[in-house]
């Protein structure tokens, strides 16, 4: 449940007639996805999500690049690009759709223009780790944002999340206990010290 005071600011970013982008940031598994499903719910027909995990970098490139067995850190990300279409939705015009890629857990592959994103949209979502990081291509990210959100949740919670969604997609327990401690938790560790740069710490009512 989104408490009233959260409700009241995303009231505000959806009125007044122009396009608001709202980030939402966390640690992986901290629920980001889940905040921005129920504030789509809240507020049917006003808002897209945009999710930065559609800038994955597919799998035969990370391979390529020797990067595959920490998918999610932030150099298996394509940040320019990210960064590129923030800017053409802060910009979009009126006579203009702009497609957005999104990212299947099913395969673990980006797929691209699979969401459009129509002018008279007044808030789009994104959702992301790194959308606060003050370097390379990242910090391109901060300034085309109205507000960001820091997602907050109980450690083990996050961990216990994790894990279970690995097993949903495929790895067994153990292997799934590996990556959350070397790949999901190393990750965490650098969000986390992005946190005080978030205009607002959210977390769940009970």
């Amino acid at each position: 449940m989104i408490e009233d005071r959260y409700l009241s600011r995303l009231r505000q970013l959806t009125t007044g007639g122009r396009r608001r982008i709202l980030g939402l940031v966390g640690a992986p598994g901290a629920g980001k996805s889940t905040l921005s499903q129920a504030i789509l719910d809240a507020f049917p027909g006003k808002v897209v999500i945009v999710p930065m995990d559609g800038f994955h970098l597919a799998n035969v490139e990370l391979a390529r690049l020797g990067r595959a067995s920490r998918k999610g850190a932030e150099d298996t990300f394509d940040s320019a690009g990210y960064v590129a279409l923030l800017r053409r939705l802060r910009e979009q015009r009126d006579d203009e759709t702009v497609y957005a890629p999104t990212f299947r857990r099913e395969i673990e592959e980006p797929i691209a223009n699979a969401i459009p994103v129509a002018p008279d949209t007044p808030l789009v979502i994104t959702e992301g780790n790194y959308l606060l990081f003050e370097h390379g291509h990242w910090k391109g990210v901060r300034p085309l944002l109205d507000e960001v959100w820091y997602v907050n949740v109980d450690s083990a919670l996050r961990q216990q999340r994790l894990v279970s969604r690995h097993m949903s997609f495929g790895r067994d327990e153990d292997a799934a206990k590996q990556w959350v401690e070397h790949t999901d938790e190393v990750n965490a560790r650098l969000i986390d010290a992005t946190r005080d740069r978030a205009d607002v710490q959210f977390s769940w009512s009970s």
